[in-house]
C-alpha cells in the first residue's frame, strides 16, 4: 500500500526505534510512509519518551510525542506481534499498539513497516 492508497488522515504514528536513531531519519521514514498526509502525533513506549531522535523528529513534523506504559501496550491486540519484542520489552508490539492506542479507537491503516531501520505503523484517527 502506498500513501496514495490511504485516506488523508489525521494519523497517529506508532514508532519503534533503537536508542540513538536520528531525528531526520525518523521524520523521513514517517513521510516516506504517509507522504504529506496529516500526522497528529508520534506514539511509542514510555521508556523512549525522551529519546533525542524521537523528540527531534516530532519537532520537525510539528507534532507531540505520546507515550504509553509497556503494560498498556501489551494489552492491545495487534496483527503483527513480535516474540522478540515481547521478550525484550514485555510487549509484543510497540509501533502498532502505540498507533492504535494514540488513535483512540481508530483503524490501523499501515501495519508494522520498517523504513531505514525505524519500525512504524499508522492508525487513522476517526472523529
Amino acid at each position: 500500500m502506498t500513501s496514495r492508497d490511504l485516506p488523508p488522515g489525521p494519523y497517529a504514528v506508532g514508532i519503534g526505534l533503537r536508542a540513538g536513531a536520528e531525528a531526520a531519519i525518523i521524520a523521513a521514514a514517517v513521510r516516506a510512509c504517509l507522504g504529506d498526509f496529516e500526522i497528529a502525533c508520534l506514539a511509542t513506549v514510555d521508556r523512549r519518551a525522551n529519546e533525542p531522535g524521537l523528540v527531534g523528529a516530532a519537532q520537525l513534523l510539528g507534532v507531540p510525542v505520546v507515550v504509553f506504559p509497556v503494560d498498556q501496550l501489551a494489552r492491545v491486540p495487534v496483527p503483527n506481534p513480535s516474540a522478540r519484542t515481547a521478550e525484550a520489552l514485555g510487549t509484543p508490539s510497540v509501533a502498532e499498539a502505540a498507533a492504535l492506542s494514540a488513535s483512540r479507537g481508530g483503524e490501523l491503516t499501515v501495519p508494522k513497516t520498517v523504513i531505514s531501520g525505524i519500525t512504524l505503523a499508522a492508525a487513522l484517527i476517526r472523529d
